[in-house]
């Protein structure tokens, strides 16, 4: 067996602007490195010595490595403060295992299925909010929408249909920590003092803190016997202490808030500027969903099946915009990763951006192309499944990444089902966000019901016709 190599890496007099660069516009740099000196290579030193791993072998044998060969409490890991010190995305050995095991029960493939008619429930009920405050002409950013959206899915999954009511206020104590994981590294450094930025998301997380506390105790006083309930199926396993439960909540609402509503965006941008996509997921929405104004249909899990073409829609969107553009972990050991050695210590950043845009893996990988996961050979089936990573792979995946295919499947069926949407641009904005990826500008769009004209807007929906510019 050959002896693994260094990793390459740019000259040092390059490295600084590199790692500067990298946690304000990861995307750019990541191309501009993967073009230089391949999809793995080394960037710092120290004690800040990063490797950067975006090719797809590369990443199959990542994803298999024992999780004893890596940290996530590490140093450099900054969610712990945003999310709670024992959350299971910042924990390592035994913890972990307790922790994820218990959520990933609350995930069953049964209670999935059983949230599929709430997603389009909760869809309609957007669309109409949406619909009824229209007016001619007025440019709408679906990105907000979207976000609206998809926290109330989120939480009435966790908590139940009586939390529905509390979305918004829950949805503005989870922004400033947002915001305040994509500032920069100085801004983040810890401190107790008051009035700073810090202080004040440390305030928003202890108010969040105070209104899942109140469900725990309110749900061991009056169960509510809600079987889709994730929030009361935790506490009735009885693995995790209230703390814990707490931590876990946070985790799952945050997680599976932010990243779902950018993949949203992002769907609703690439769908609607690719001539004539909007109308065939019009047409397969009709067939599967049955009449656009048929509410009394109730979808399930065969529903979600019928749904192909969505569903390669979102997987060819999340493969080129991937909400995580960058997943860290640090070696625990030394380990080797495409042939190259990666020291104890090592910050790992393991990047689905890359592998979703690899050559080798992707025939013309910057075309959007929904329909090139159809009739794949065997040979090019295995390539693609190794090289779409935007959930991860092996036993630290995203634990909600089940609830974002459905979620995301479903609403753009829907949305295709029941509105006119037409962007005001046909440039696809550029990427921002080193935690969460989301479209500068957002989502602005021309929104109509489906089949109501209107002079003062494009016409044609999803036959890639697009209005004057309106930013």
């Amino acid at each position: 067996m050959d002896e693994p190599r260094p990793l390459p890496r740019p000259p040092w007099r390059d490295q600084l602007g590199h790692l500067r660069r990298i946690f304000q516009t990861p995307h750019v740099v990541l191309d501009d490195l993967s073009a230089e000196y391949g999809p793995v290579c080394g960037l710092g030193a120290g004690p800040a010595r990063m490797a950067i791993v975006g090719d797809p072998e590369a990443l199959r044998e990542l994803f298999a490595m024992p999780n004893a060969s890596f940290r996530w409490n590490h140093k450099f890991n900054v969610l712990g403060f945003v999310v709670g010190k024992q959350s299971m995305i910042v924990s390592d050995g035994e913890e972990h295992r307790r922790r994820r095991s218990s959520v990933q029960t609350a995930f069953s493939r049964r209670r999935l299925n059983g949230w599929i008619p709430m997603i389009v429930e909760q869809t309609d009920a957007a669309i109409d909010r949406l619909t009824a405050q229209l007016e001619p002409g007025v440019i709408v950013d679906m990105y907000p929408a979207g976000r609206a959206l998809v926290l109330r899915i989120v939480v009435r999954s966790l908590f139940g249909e009586r939390m529905s009511q509390r979305c918004d206020e829950i949805g503005d104590l989870f922004q400033r920590p947002q915001d305040y994981l994509e500032s920069s590294a100085f801004r983040q450094f810890p401190h107790p003092f008051p009035h700073t930025a810090r202080a004040r998301v440390r305030a928003d997380r202890q108010a969040l803190d105070a209104i899942i506390d109140a469900e725990i105790a309110d749900r061991r006083a009056h169960p509510t016997g809600d079987p889709l309930d994730v929030l009361e199926t935790l506490i009735v396993d009885g693995s995790l202490s209230d703390a814990e439960i707490r931590d876990q909540v946070a985790t799952l609402i945050g997680a599976g808030y932010d990243t779902t509503s950018a993949s949203l965006a992002w769907m609703l941008i690439r769908a609607t500027r690719e001539p004539g996509l909007w109308t065939r997921l019009r047409a397969e929405a009709d067939r599967v969903l049955g009449s656009a104004a048929d509410t009394d249909a109730t979808p399930d899990a065969s529903t979600l099946a019928q749904l192909d073409l969505a569903n390669r829609v979102m997987r060819e969107t999340v493969r080129l915009h991937p909400a995580g553009v960058l997943s860290p972990r640090e070696a625990a050991v030394d380990v080797t990763l495409g042939g190259y050695l990666i020291p104890t210590g090592t910050l790992i950043l393991w990047s689905a951006h890359l592998a979703g845009r690899n050559a080798a893996a992707w025939p013309d990988p910057m075309q959007f192309d929904p329909d090139r996961f159809v009739e794949l050979d065997d040979d090019r089936r295995a390539l693609a499944d190794m090289a779409w990573v935007p959930f991860g792979r092996g036993a630290r995946n995203c634990i909600g990444f089940a609830l974002a295919q459905m979620e995301l499947t479903l609403i753009v069926a829907r949305l295709a089902q029941r509105l006119d949407l037409d962007p005001v641009s046909s440039e696809i904005p550029s990427p921002v966000g080193m935690v969460v990826n989301r479209p500068v500008g957002g989502a602005p769009m021309y929104v109509r019901p489906r089949g109501d004209a209107d002079t003062n807007t494009p016409t044609g929906s999803g036959h890639g016709t697009v209005g004057p510019a309106g930013r």
